[in-house]
């Protein structure tokens, strides 16, 4: 997840400007794909994502990145946290309206690689509230917006993490890896 260095997700009309990313971090990203086989997505990220990636690689002017991600994404099953949709008619996707916290443990607990969460950051609060986060792979780009979503909201108890990794990018963003303990 990108966040500014004062801990927001968005800006406070959800900009998303400020996040800096370029071949290095997508690069870098594409590491951490190559280890995952499930997408969880919110509502909100998946319509997004799902308006851009499946045609992205299939563009005249397609960027190595987005034939790789959109490779990727077209064969990952997707999960999209949502109280108003319905896996009805989608592709390799599912949705989970409600029991998020049985269904995505049923889901953790299959064999395979890692389940990555894209953005989607009140999808992201309500796994955290519930537990289900194993490890955070977070962004900090380097500014300050003042307000916004947050990166973190409704923790009711103290969550230790253990930094296992750090990445500086030439951009300025440094990648830090937090595993829950």
């Amino acid at each position: 997840m990108h966040t500014s260095l004062d801990g927001f997700v968005k800006g406070p009309n959800g900009e998303m400007d400020w996040i800096k990313v370029d071949d290095e971090i997508f690069d870098f990203v594409a590491t951490l794909t190559d280890k995952a086989d499930t997408a969880l997505y919110g509502r909100v990220t998946y319509e997004l994502m799902e308006s851009y990636w499946p045609q992205a690689g299939d563009q005249p002017n397609a960027s190595k990145h987005d034939i790789e991600h959109s490779a990727w994404y077209k064969k990952i099953p997707k999960i999209v946290l949502s109280k108003t949709m319905s896996d009805k008619g989608l592709i390799n996707t599912t949705v989970i309206n409600d029991d998020i916290a049985e269904n995505i443990s049923k889901i953790k607990n299959l064999d395979g690689k890692n389940i990555l969460i894209f953005g989607s950051p009140r999808a992201s609060h309500s796994l955290l509230g519930l537990g289900l986060i194993d490890e955070f792979w977070l962004f900090v780009n380097p500014i300050l917006i003042g307000e916004g979503t947050p990166l973190f909201r409704g923790i009711n108890e103290t969550i230790k993490l253990k930094l296992t990794a750090t990445k500086t990018f030439a951009c300025g963003v440094i990648a830090l890896h937090y595993e829950t303990r």
